[in-house]
């Protein structure tokens, strides 16, 4: 099936992503079936969008009529039959491989037989879910990042048995939804979250060494990195039971790559319920009456820093190229657009030298003498080129 202006989208699971990419495909013209297996979730869903499109119209962004017309392109059925309409279906549900395969055996037996899936899985193969299927060769895993309607990046991620035209024209198809694609390679994390994983990791391991508090770290990073947020702070926002188990799913994936080792500080958080900003603790504390330390703004402790966590994102985007993950330029869009990274991590290294990015991920690996630490083939490679 060729998808056009015409196609009719399905999505399963009626969440904050699942609304979203609803909200997306019926603003582009979609007619849209937005279905979630518990069927109280769709009146709350159709709360949600109206009362984020009214706040449009109030803010002069949209008119009325363009709400009303995107409201009425979105149905909201009871019975997943509806989806014998669509020409394409994105799956976002919750992240169970058990869950998500049962979804598209069911939805197989039901939809078009030229209907493409799509699954909107964060980390999970998609080659293993799409073993569920008689065709596998028409699923691809599609990822946008919450919230959906904001986030510009778009992560495409073919399987194995996912034929290599429709990897290309589902990218285009979302491309035109005003999104920036990426094509990525079907690894756990795909791009982003496998790049992004020093980010916290490295922090985390800064705060265990007592270098810096969590204050402090988040003020390097934001200040003089340039970042929105501070690993810490963003990690409360993401809820430390989510970013815990990625870590982990990511760590067991790359067979125990101590690269990706998760935190037994961040596990301590998640044991004792402190998640984030849900629970209103985590490393913050973000009750009424809290009082939070201020960071210690001394800029040469600050300056390394940012130095150290910034090498190992570099050294991560350089590996994901060196492994095929993704094209240069498509790991410094998606690092941009994915995460908000004030610079694509590639161009970055550029800027700073390859040479002193080289220098300083050698001298992580003589002081610690950890694998985490080892500078990458590629970077080194690029650095010998250059001599």
């Amino acid at each position: 099936m060729s998808l056009d202006k015409n196609t009719v989208v399905g999505i399963i699971g009626a969440g904050t992503m699942g609304t979203g990419i609803a909200q997306i495909a019926a603003t582009n013209g979609h007619d849209v079936y937005l279905y979630d297996a518990y069927p109280e979730q769709l009146p709350k869903a159709k709360a949600g969008l109206e009362k984020i499109l009214n706040r449009q119209v109030e803010k002069g962004r949209m008119s009325q009529d363009e709400v009303d017309g995107i409201l009425g392109r979105i149905h909201f059925p009871d019975n997943i039959t509806d989806f014998g309409k669509c020409g394409f279906v994105i799956e976002a549900i919750i992240e169970n491989i058990d869950i998500k395969k049962d979804a598209f055996q069911r939805l197989e037996a039901i939809i078009p037989k030229d209907c493409i899936l799509a699954s909107n899985t964060s980390s999970l193969s998609i080659a293993s879910i799409s073993s569920a299927l008689k065709k596998p060769e028409r699923f691809l895993g599609v990822h946008f990042f919450n919230p959906a309607p904001l986030m510009k990046l778009v992560e495409i991620i073919p399987g194995v048995a996912t034929n290599l035209e429709l990897a290309t024209s589902t990218k285009e198809f979302i491309s035109g939804w005003e999104k920036i694609t990426v094509l990525a390679k079907d690894t756990p994390g795909f791009i982003v979250n496998r790049v992004a994983r020093p980010f916290y990791s490295e922090a985390l391991r800064i705060l265990e060494e007592g270098i810096a508090d969590v204050p402090t770290i988040d003020w390097a990073m934001k200040e003089l990195g340039g970042f929105r947020m501070g690993p810490f702070e963003l990690m409360d926002l993401i809820g430390h039971d989510v970013n815990y188990e990625v870590t982990s799913s990511v760590f067991r994936e790359f067979y125990y790559d101590p690269r990706f080792k998760p935190s037994f500080t961040q596990k301590r958080l998640v044991e004792a319920g402190w998640l984030g900003r849900k629970s209103g603790k985590g490393f913050y504390n973000y009750g009424e009456d809290a009082k939070n330390s201020d960071p210690k703004t001394d800029e040469e402790l600050g300056q390394e820093i940012l130095h150290r966590i910034l090498v190992m994102l570099i050294n991560e985007a350089f590996d994901a190229v060196f492994m095929n993950i993704g094209s240069a330029k498509d790991v410094d869009l998606a690092m941009q657009n994915g995460v908000n990274y004030p610079k694509g991590l590639l161009a970055w290294a550029e800027e700073i030298g390859l040479e002193t990015v080289l220098e300083r991920m050698n001298a992580l690996y003589d002081e610690y003498q950890e694998d985490r630490y080892r500078p990458n083939p590629l970077l080194k490679r690029k650095v010998r080129e250059r001599k």
